[in-house]
Formats: C-alpha cells, structure tokens, sequence
C-alpha cells in the first residue's frame, strides 16, 4: 500500500520554480529516505505534504486522503526548526500535545512515558523543557513527534546536535517504528545514516527528481567494476586487474571489462594469499549525491 504519492507535484515563488513536476510514492512500512541539497526543493515539499502550503499544480495523497485535517491526524512531524513549550514539564508538554491530536489523557501519558525510556530520558518528566540540554530537547522533540502513535513520521534532520550514544537511541526508535509497521520519510544531510537505515531514496535537485528508487539498486548502478580486497601479500601480476590502489585498510582492484570478481577471487586462492575481506565494491552515498548534483549542474 502507498503511504505517499505524489503526481506532477510543483511549486513557485515569484517566478522560481521552487518543486518541479514531482512524481514520487512511499510505500508503508519503509523507511524512506528524502535527499538534496540545501535549496533543493525538500522543506518546500514537506510543507505540501503537511498542507502548509498549496501546490500550484499537481496532486497529493496521504494514507489514502489529500492533505487536510483527516490525514494530519495520522502524521507525525519533526520539522528542523524545534520547538516545545519550555516553561511546562516535559510530560504536561507532551501530554498536551498528544490530546490535541485526539489521544486521551491516560494513554497519552502512557505512550509518553515508555518513548521517554527509550531515548534515555525515563524519569525526565516532570523538569521543564527549558532545564534539559540541548541534545535531551533533542530527544523530547521528537517524542513529541510520535506521542500520538502517527502512522506516517516525516523527520527533518532528527540525528542533529544529537551524541553518538542519542544518535544510536534514536535510530533503535525509528528502526522500531519500521516494525510496527509505521513509514518514516527521513530528510537528513548525514549519508551514512540514510546508507544504513533508509529502504529507498528520492534525491531532488532544484525541484526536480534526479534520483529515486531502492538505495542497494541505485549504489549498484554506480558501483565501479572493481573489488575491495583486505589480505596480506604482493597483488601485483593478477590477470582481469586493470590497476590496484590502496584504500586505507583495503585495497581497490579495479578490473579489466571482461574480468569477473571470481576471476580475481580465484588467483588469490591459488596463490594462498590469506584474504580477510573480499567484497563487490560499491560508492558510499556521498559519492553518488555529488556526483549526481554537479552531473546535473553542469
């Protein structure tokens, strides 16, 4: 089932087209990463989503409805800008904040109260927001996001300011989400969350979709014919090997068109070079953004 399709989705401002004929779908129970660069479009199509703002043309729907009151009750959003009410105790905060989204108060404080032990904050409840750090406002803001146990979560940048030990806490919650059976749409400069965590991708670039579809397809369209090897002993002389260069705790074997990694693989076996790590090598995803945006630049 579709949790978010959107059909020739466009947006201008004075003459600039901000999101230009965007067609995408995120299926449920995914999590999906969204991607640009800062300008891209992404924050103007949130807002579409979220009925912030109308789209000049094009069509929206979520969980099966257009955007409006019925559809935002089953939406959870965490935009860059945080915000809570700082002078309330956390737990009134976020109490009050799930009863707006027609939650009773029980279970609202119920749900509040196990999502606070989840991300390191049990027994928090009763400071004020104000008097909590800034990675626990962190933390509280995007508790606040899934108080009302929303079936679509939209995460704008939910890993900044945060430790690596938030970090790991935070991500434990959305991969929890994926369990459930929630759909997340990340949007997040960090790529090595989005490598680990996100199903599919959608990169837009002023406005218009660039690159889309499931993050291990995409990684292997751009992988390089080439294989990293960990493993002691000389490489030079192997038949298919175009050339060989270190790489850190690695070496890159880039091969020859009509050499296979078996081929490579095999030689090494033959000559008992002791191998540690023998993999197909592929991009990281930083790779891929910038080449794909300055690709599409020029």
């Amino acid at each position: 089932m579709i949790a978010i399709e959107t059909n020739d989705l466009t947006k201008r401002f004075d003459g600039l087209v901000a999101v230009d004929h965007l067609d995408m779908e995120v299926e449920r129970g995914e999590i999906f990463g969204l991607l640009g660069p800062n300008g891209a479009g992404k924050t103007t199509t949130i807002r579409m989503l979220l009925d912030i703002i109308k789209p000049d043309e094009g069509s929206i729907r979520l969980m099966g409805h257009p955007p409006g009151r019925e559809a935002q009750e089953h939406i959870g959003y965490l935009p860059e800008e945080r915000g809570l009410y700082r002078d309330l105790k956390l737990m009134e905060c976020l109490t009050y904040l799930a009863v707006l989204k027609g939650m009773g108060r029980q279970r609202a404080r119920e749900r509040a109260e196990t999502l606070l032990e989840q991300v390191g904050l049990g027994g928090k409840g009763g400071s004020k927001v104000k008097a909590l750090s800034k990675g626990m406002q962190q933390k509280a803001q995007l508790v606040a996001t899934l108080v009302h146990d929303p079936e679509l979560v939209i995460l704008d940048e939910p890993f900044l300011g945060l430790d690596p030990v938030s970090t790991e806490q935070v991500k434990e919650l959305i991969w929890d989400l994926r369990e459930r059976g929630k759909t997340v749409v990340l949007s997040t400069h960090m790529m090595n969350q989005v490598e680990r965590m996100c199903d599919r991708i959608l990169l837009i670039n002023e406005g218009r979709r660039v690159l889309y579809g499931p993050l291990e397809e995409i990684k292997a369209r751009y992988a390089e014919h080439a294989v990293l090897v960990r493993c002691s002993g000389v490489l030079e002389g192997l038949i298919g090997a175009r050339r060989i260069e270190q790489r850190e705790q690695h070496r890159l074997i880039v091969l020859q068109d009509d050499a296979s990694p078996q081929d490579i693989l095999r030689q090494l076996v033959e000559w008992e070079i002791p191998v540690e790590r023998f993999e197909v090598s592929t991009p990281p995803l930083e790779e891929i953004f910038i080449q794909v945006v300055e690709g599409n630049d020029a």
